[in-house]
Order: C-alpha cells, then sequence, then structure tokens
C-alpha cells in the first residue's frame, strides 16, 4: 500500500504559507533594485563624470605641453604636483611610486561607502589615467578618482533609502498581515475546538461568535448544530431512561411470578416429595427414585433463586448495594474457585439507591459474567470508588482479552444502554494485558432516587 505524502508546502502552517512569498517578495525587491543600479547607475555616473574626465585630459595635454617647453621639466613637474592637494580632485601618480597606498586608496571612497558597493557600481575601470612622458619617457599618470565624487555616495544613500523603504513596508505588511491571520485563526481555532467537544458529547459549552462575516455565520451554524444535537440526545437519554424503566418493571413483574407462582409450587412439590421418601423407605428403589427427584427439586429451586437475583436482586434496598455486592464477589468465589478475585468496594456506595444502585450492581454482575465466561483469566478485581460527585466502577482481569468480534452479547449492550441513560459512559479498555471495563456515573443525579415501578 502506497503512503502518500502530502508536500512541504500542505504542512506548513497557515502563517508560515503567508510570510514565505512575502520574504521573497522583499528579497527579490532587494535584488532587483541592486541589478537596477549596476545597469543604469554606472552609465549615469560615467556620463555625469564625463565633463570633468574631459578636463582633466586637457589638463595632462597642457602639463604634457608644458613639460616639453620646459628647459627644466622635473622641476616643472615637481611644482606641478606640490600644488596639487591631497583633497584634489586629481592626484599625480609617479611610475616609481607604484600603485596607490592603502592611505590614499581609502581617501577615493566617501565615509559610509563599502568597497564592495564600489565595486558594484564601477567595476574594475572606475579610475581614468593619463600619461605623463618627459623626453618621450613615461614618468606617471595624472588620475582622476571617479570614486571621489559624491555620486556614488548619492546611488549608496537611494539604495539605503530604497532598502529601508522595502524593509519598513515589509514589517508593515507583516504586521498587518499577522494581525489578520491572528484575527482568522483564533476564530477558526475556536470553531475546532467547539466541534471537538461536539465529537465528544459535550454541547454546554457555546463556540465564540467572532471574526470575519463568513467565520462568524460558520460558529453560528456551529452552535445552532450543538442546540440541536443536545436536544436530540437529551431526547434520546430520557427514551433510554424510560426503556430501562419498563426493563426493569418487566424484571420485577416476571421475578414476582417466578417467586410468588414458581416458588409456591416447587416447595410444594419438594415437600411432598419428601413425604413420599419417608413412606417408601421400607420399599427399596422407590425411596431412591424419591430421593433423586428431591435432589432435582432442590437444583430447580436453586436455579429459579438464581433467575431470581439475575433478573432483580430485592436484597439492594434491604441490606444495600455494598453488601450485596460483597454477597455478589462471594457468589463468584464459590461459583469459579479458579479465579483469584480481590476487590476495593467503597463504603460510600452503602448510601446509594434507586436505579444508580441497579445500574453499579448490573455492570458488576455483567462484567463477571463475562470474565466468567469469555476471558479464561486467572485473576480478577472488581473496585467501586466515589469521588468528586462521581461514581466508579472498574472490573479488571488477566485474560485473554476482548473477543475478535468486540462483541460480548446482549448483556454489556444492556448495560451501555442502562449506563448511558443516566449520562454516564462504558468503556473497554485493554491496558497492560490487562482487560478493563470501567463505568463511570454521575453520583449526585441519581442518589437515593427509588426506581422506577
Amino acid at each position: 500500500m502506497r503512503v502518500r505524502i502530502a508536500p512541504m508546502w500542505h504542512r506548513l502552517s497557515f502563517r508560515t504559507q503567508l510570510f514565505l512569498p512575502l520574504g521573497a517578495g522583499f528579497l527579490a525587491a532587494l535584488i532587483l533594485a541592486g541589478i537596477l543600479l549596476q545597469v543604469f547607475a554606472t552609465g549615469k555616473l560615467t556620463e555625469e563624470n564625463e565633463p570633468r574626465r574631459r578636463s582633466i585630459e586637457a589638463v595632462a595635454a597642457a602639463l604634457n605641453h608644458a613639460l616639453g617647453a620646459s628647459d627644466n621639466p622635473r622641476r616643472t613637474l615637481d611644482a606641478f604636483v606640490r600644488s596639487l592637494d591631497t583633497s584634489s580632485a586629481i592626484q599625480f601618480r609617479a611610475v616609481e611610486a607604484g600603485p596607490p597606498s592603502p592611505a590614499k586608496d581609502d581617501l577615493r571612497k566617501p565615509h559610509g561607502l563599502t568597497q564592495g558597493y564600489i565595486d558594484l557600481l564601477a567595476g574594475p575601470h572606475m579610475d581614468t589615467a593619463f600619461p605623463v612622458t618627459i623626453d618621450g619617457r613615461h614618468v606617471g599618470d595624472i588620475v582622476f578618482p571617479q570614486g571621489m565624487s559624491a555620486d556614488p555616495f548619492e546611488k549608496w544613500i537611494g539604495l539605503l533609502a530604497l532598502a529601508g523603504l522595502l524593509a519598513a513596508l515589509m514589517i508593515l505588511i507583516g504586521t498587518s498581515a499577522h494581525a489578520l491571520s491572528g484575527s482568522v485563526l483564533r476564530p477558526l481555532q475556536d470553531l475546532g475546538e467547539g466541534l471537538a467537544r461536539m465529537r465528544r458529547g459535550d454541547y454546554t459549552r457555546p463556540i465564540p461568535v467572532r471574526g470575519p462575516p463568513e467565520i462568524r455565520q460558520s460558529c453560528e451554524e456551529a452552535n445552532a448544530l450543538a442546540a440541536t444535537l443536545a436536544r436530540l440526545s437529551q431526547d434520546n437519554r430520557d427514551l433510554m431512561h424510560r426503556l430501562v424503566s419498563l426493563q426493569d418493571d418487566e424484571r420485577r413483574d416476571l421475578a414476582r411470578e417466578l417467586h410468588d407462582e414458581l416458588g409456591p409450587l416447587l416447595f410444594s412439590i419438594r415437600a411432598g416429595t419428601i413425604a413420599l421418601s419417608e413412606a417408601s423407605q421400607p420399599m427399596g428403589h422407590l425411596g431412591n427414585s424419591a430421593q433423586d427427584l428431591l435432589k432435582s427439586v432442590e437444583a430447580l429451586q436453586q436455579t429459579n433463586r438464581r433467575i431470581l437475583d439475575q433478573l432483580r436482586p430485592l436484597y439492594i434496598e434491604e441490606v444495600g448495594l455494598s453488601s450485596s455486592v460483597q454477597t455478589l464477589l462471594r457468589n463468584f468465589r464459590k461459583q469459579a474457585p479458579h479465579i483469584v478475585l480481590t476487590d476495593a468496594i467503597d463504603p460510600d456506595l452503602s448510601g446509594i439507591g434507586g436505579p444508580l444502585a441497579q445500574t453499579v450492581y448490573r455492570v458488576i454482575q455483567e462484567a463477571l459474567t463475562n470474565v466468567l465466561r469469555h476471558a479464561n483469566a486467572g485473576n480478577a478485581h472488581v473496585q467501586a470508588t466515589v469521588a468528586d460527585k462521581t461514581l466508579v466502577v472498574e472490573v479488571s482481569d488477566d485474560g485473554g482479552g476482548f473477543p475478535a468480534d468486540n462483541v460480548f452479547g446482549r448483556g454489556l449492550t444492556g448495560m451501555h444502554e442502562r449506563v448511558r441513560a443516566l449520562s454516564g459512559s462504558l468503556s473497554l479498555l485493554r491496558v497492560d494485558e490487562r482487560t478493563y471495563v470501567r463505568c463511570r456515573l454521575p453520583a449526585e443525579t441519581t442518589r437515593d432516587v427509588p426506581s422506577p415501578g
């Protein structure tokens, strides 16, 4: 099976997707500004310096003419060089002096300009040199350093101004985009959190209605959906509560019939069998048949009592939930001595009655029945506690876990419906090689409420 990997772009956050193009556009604008500066400013600089270059060329020609006409050209040249100021627009570079010193080279660059910018702007032929000769011998050059012009500095200031303007514009756009994305993302996050609460069954907290009109409309629709789901959920709980009440009524009626009708019949059969057994003792095998019949009647009575306990444990109202659960655990230990059963039953369970007590008892009863029938367990643990107005029932075992189809039959399905009718939750978990049946019920909702019917 091929795993489709989402593109990197789709895994980025909305803000990242928004700011990456803005940053790329800012860098592209700076690069474009540098290219335009290289293309247009260099020609403009050369054009602006052309009149001065021609003037320096005329000076060099005049100097060469004067040297040719002078009786002492060396003295004339020295006088010319001494007349030049270091800050002059022209300089003389003697052949013997070699390339210009770093100190003089620094003078060619206005304060604040970088050499890289000068190189970018003017290239390798920025300075213009005019040769000076004496008797046909090259003795030096009159140099016109264009970098000493104020024009490169003006271009540099222009570039910095452009970069600053772009940076300010980028910051303004970024701040606006951040604020705008926040005004969009925060309502969307609220909407997502609200939908997640609805998925968990929590319809009580409305989603804040804010943001752009489109998102506000979505929030209002989601709140309307939550109100509808809350009403349907309450109707469903009421329906299940009535269904559970009807089931309890049916169980009670059936238990009453078994107790009032079948119980006396079994008692009379047992009494007659005992009388028949006593009367037939001299008759041998007839007495043995009477004893077998008596054993069958006793087994039938035990079965009847077990069915009555399954249908409706009447003694919960008499001895309390805690004692009833302990009786249930003792019967389980007798029925399954190979399973080590431990328990931690909160004494506060004795104060719970009504449908809540019936539900707790039946959850424990059904969970232990599944441990006995399906788990193939060696030990089990039953825990029931009341804390923070919540009753928690947990039955765990070290058996093989849930069946492959995760279906235990109608028992746990009925328990799930009963728990939901009381606004509780029932979950089946498998953790650390143990199976857990965990039930949570609001203890305050049905405490001391009489059972229906």
